[in-house]
């Protein structure tokens, strides 16, 4: 049985459903207040409501934008991050923390200007839903996905506070997937023609949905524990492993820039890690 070809709104609902159910039931199960403490409600709000207009613009750019330029742009959001955090939340960026991002980022320029010019033939798998345009839409698409890109930073700002106020980093979880579950199935049904998937499609949908509630609740206490820099820069690991587990399935070509990209996000990362957690969190 083969898998279905599943719309990017749909995808994105069920993933917000399961992550919802779990965050709830985990805050339920741990006598934890479901919306978190009073004080931190501001924060939880806040988070929610940047997480979702992030989530949404960000569908919107991958619909319209060829796949590797809608990825780059979504991979300026812990640069984003780090300027927010430093605005917001007072965090000071030290060379090493610019030096890490920056590192990282042009990982991913290397790893997608090669895809772009040489692996071409693999993008169009994942664009089934890409839309060409030109022009002004082009400019408006781009602005779009900066938005994007700065509302995902502004998130992680306040899931670190929400997640310190309510000493809860699922309560941050819990009030993204209350807003963005309806807001994704309303796009859903507005937007695109449901699929209704086979018993295979569903199990994978599963899956990754288990696997992103994972990731959002240890990106979540990675916030709260560390520096925001520092926790946005291990994101650009996603980038580098994808390219790693494409070049050992075959599915991709060995090239100098992807192995070249993939060794400079290790790198960062890896640094980022050995110089380990300051007592900073200033």
């Amino acid at each position: 049985m083969a898998a279905q070809s599943i719309p990017l709104f749909e995808t994105a609902f069920a993933r917000c459903t399961i992550t919802l159910i779990l965050s709830y039931l985990w805050l339920r199960g741990n006598g934890q207040p479901i919306f978190g403490p009073a004080h931190a409600r501001k924060f939880l709000f806040s988070r929610a409501l940047t997480g979702c207009f992030s989530l949404l613009s960000f569908i919107y750019c991958i619909r319209r934008l060829p796949l590797s330029q809608a990825i780059v742009l979504s991979f300026t959001t812990p640069i984003m991050a780090s300027i927010v955090a430093r605005i917001i939340l007072h965090e000071k960026l030290k060379i090493a923390d610019v030096g890490g991002l920056a590192c990282s980022f042009f990982g991913v320029l290397f790893i997608f200007r090669q895809i772009l010019t040489t692996q071409g033939a693999l993008l169009r798998v994942g664009e089934t839903n890409y839309i060409a345009i030109k022009g002004r839409n082009h400019v408006l698409t781009v602005l779009v996905a900066l938005f994007s890109s700065i509302t995902g930073g502004i998130s992680y700002c306040l899931i670190k506070a929400g997640a310190k106020a309510s000493d809860q980093p699922l309560a941050t979880v819990f009030s993204f997937g209350i807003l963005a579950t309806p807001a994704t199935g309303i796009c859903t049904f507005a937007f695109e023609e449901f699929v209704l998937p086979n018993a295979y499609t569903f199990f994978l949908m599963l899956i990754l949905g288990l696997l992103s509630f994972s990731a959002e609740v240890f990106f979540a206490h990675g916030l709260q524990l560390e520096k925001t820099s520092k926790a946005a820069n291990v994101l650009y690991m996603e980038v580098a492993l994808s390219q790693i587990w494409g070049i050992g399935s075959r599915r991709i070509t060995p090239s100098f820039g992807g192995l070249v990209g993939s060794l400079l996000i290790l790198i960062s990362v890896c640094c980022t890690l050995y110089f380990g957690p300051e007592k900073e969190t200033e």
